[in-house]
């Protein structure tokens, strides 16, 4: 059973999050924030890490350089609802931003149940595949 880190100070959308995927079969540890995440990536391994970009005690991008540092090999999904520029607004795109500092894919909230478990089914055949390649590598 594919082990699931979500790091979100929002106690709903992490609650939502849980609930849905419990119920697809995974094992889904909860956190409140970048403290207790970083916590929980101590104590264990995960095959995913879903961690939202902004957050208290560890702003802006700071959560997610350090969770990519601390599990590299980790695919990290980025969350934010402060997702992207407009041609409108002068606002930084905060999820390339986030691709660049090591997060494996994101994802802009609100976004729906088909797309959290489609990307977090794409990191894991992605990790499954690298793992295949090193093993079968002279």
């Amino acid at each position: 059973m594919p082990r699931i880190l979500v790091v979100d100070d929002d106690p709903m959308v992490g609650a939502t999050i849980e609930v849905l995927l419990q119920r697809q079969g995974f094992d889904v540890t909860l956190t409140d924030g970048g403290e207790t995440g970083l916590a929980a990536l101590e104590a264990q391994a995960f095959d995913v890490m879903l961690v939202d970009i902004f957050m208290p005690h560890m702003r802006g991008f700071e959560s997610i350089r350090i969770f990519h540092e601390r599990a590299p090999a980790t695919p990290l999904i980025a969350m934010s609802g402060y997702a992207f520029a407009s041609s409108a607004s002068p606002s930084p795109d905060f999820l390339r931003m986030a691709l660049e500092l090591g997060a494996t894919r994101c994802l802009r909230k609100p976004f729906t149940p088909e797309a959290l478990l489609t990307n977090i089914r794409e990191c894991l055949t992605s990790e499954s595949a690298q793992l295949k390649d090193k093993k079968e590598a002279p």
